[in-house]
């Protein structure tokens, strides 16, 4: 049965919990996604870790921001572990996005919009223009301009963002909450199947899997969902 289209946040600072949770969902998900607390703590192994308890797609999720060079460089550093996404922040700007992907070719670089974090207000208060899904629109817009072969957008603003940038980049929507899910600390969340019927390609879900007794059951039972759901 093939994979659904999950990406599994191993949002842990525990390398041995992160390789177990991998091991329990990788049957029924197509990705694993690690994030900034476990590649500080651990580095290059966590990649490899996760990689040999079955989670062969990995999505690294560092969210590079900073000037050109220095983001070139730290692209560069982890080219060779070969993820399949590795993001940056669009509002770096189009030189620091081009400078990633130089860096990477073999590796989709993944822009970041508009954190699913925020909120309108949030918006305001640090001076980006919104509404939120202009916003996203004009960050996905840059960043596609500047080489990135993948966005990260909140599951509110995917058809928005697929009509502005056509078929052929990759949608990944984290804020993924099933029905009855807290909605912890997201701001901008839908369910697994809207986030697909708007038109996301990959959907980032880390709690509702990673806290219940049996990750590897809730996974499956999410991705169950969706094949019946489609």
């Amino acid at each position: 049965m093939k994979p659904a289209p999950i990406a599994v946040a191993l949002d842990t600072d525990d390398l041995a919990t992160a390789v177990r949770w991998t091991r329990q969902v990788a049957p029924c998900v197509s990705t694993v996604k690690v994030g900034l607390e476990l590649y500080l703590k651990y580095g290059r192994e966590v990649v490899t870790r996760v990689r040999e308890a079955g989670g062969q797609r990995v999505f690294l999720d560092l969210k590079l921001h900073d000037i050109p060079a220095t983001v070139e460089k730290a692209a560069r550093a982890v080219a060779d572990l070969a993820p399949a996404y590795l993001t940056v922040h669009a509002s770096g700007g189009t030189a620091m996005v081009k400078a990633a992907v130089a860096a990477a070719p073999e590796t989709k670089i993944t822009a970041v919009t508009v954190l699913t974090s925020l909120g309108e207000a949030d918006l305001d208060a640090i001076g980006l223009a919104g509404p939120s899904q202009d916003a996203v629109r004009r960050l996905a817009a840059l960043a596609v301009g500047a080489g990135a072969r993948a966005l990260v957008c909140s599951p509110r603003e995917v058809a928005r963002v697929r009509a502005e940038v056509g078929p052929d980049i990759d949608l990944i929507t984290p804020g993924v909450r099933p029905a009855g899910a807290a909605a912890d600390d997201q701001t901008r969340i839908s369910t697994p199947a809207e986030a697909l019927a708007a038109g996301a390609d990959l959907l980032v879900i880390g709690r509702p899997i990673t806290r219940d007794s049996d990750p590897g059951r809730a996974a499956a039972e999410i991705a169950a969902r969706l094949r019946a759901e489609r």
